[in-house]
């Protein structure tokens, strides 16, 4: 099953996460930093590694807005948003597995 489905080219509509911890309980990432990155699911070569907006810090909700040299390719591809808190420790989310998203080929 895939978390987001997009097609080659598409640059919208943006990929949201809530972050949300082992426990259930919704991640504050108030003062933090994050990062989106997705890799090749087939061979897991990094193809985007760049900064995410923080939506609401208080509530953990995060956006990527895809740039066009994201979708260039179709295929399947794992995805995590990577918050780095104002310690400077690291988690990265979902931490239970990788979003599993799928660019299709378009028509034209």
């Amino acid at each position: 099953m895939n978390d987001f489905l997009l097609k080659r080219g598409d640059t919208s509509p943006a990929i949201l996460g809530s972050l949300v911890g082992g426990d259930g309980s919704v991640v504050s990432i108030t003062g933090a930093s994050v990062r989106f990155h997705m890799a090749r699911d087939t061979n897991g070569e990094v193809v985007v590694d760049a900064p995410a907006a923080v939506v609401d810090d208080a509530a953990g909700q995060v956006r990527y807005d895809w740039q066009p040299a994201d979708t260039v390719a179709a295929g399947r591809f794992r995805a995590e948003f990577e918050v780095t808190y104002s310690d400077g420790t690291v988690e990265t989310f979902p931490n239970d597995g990788d979003l599993q998203i799928l660019i299709r080929d378009d028509l034209a």
